[in-house]
């Protein structure tokens, strides 16, 4: 198989302020060199994308599951379940048997 040569792409598809809102919304703080190194890294992979997309796949059939699994599922046995004592074993607050959970509404 040839090696493709990456085409460099014309237009920037994340701009850095993208990828400060994506710092922002996975609360982490990056530095201005980190935001230049992390928009180029992220331009660059969607570039090898749109590479990827050029690929001719017209008579490659879908893949969906690398592995020739048919069913992967076990019996469904009855056994016997957690006693009550075991499941609240490690609660941190319980109540008359049942798990203690503060009010929501």
């Amino acid at each position: 198989m040839p090696i493709m040569k990456k085409k460099r792409s014309l237009s920037r598809l994340i701009s850095k302020k993208e990828v400060e809102h994506l710092a922002w919304l996975s609360r982490i703080s990056l530095s201005e060199d980190e935001k230049e190194l992390f928009t180029g890294q992220l331009n660059d992979i969607l570039d090898y994308f749109r590479l990827i997309d050029e690929a001719d796949t017209k008579d490659v059939p879908p893949t969906y599951n690398v592995l020739d699994l048919s069913n992967v599922f076990r019996r469904d046995v009855v056994k016997s379940s957690l006693p009550r004592d075991g499941a609240l074993k490690n609660a941190p607050k319980k109540e008359r048997g049942y798990f203690r959970a503060p009010r929501i509404v």
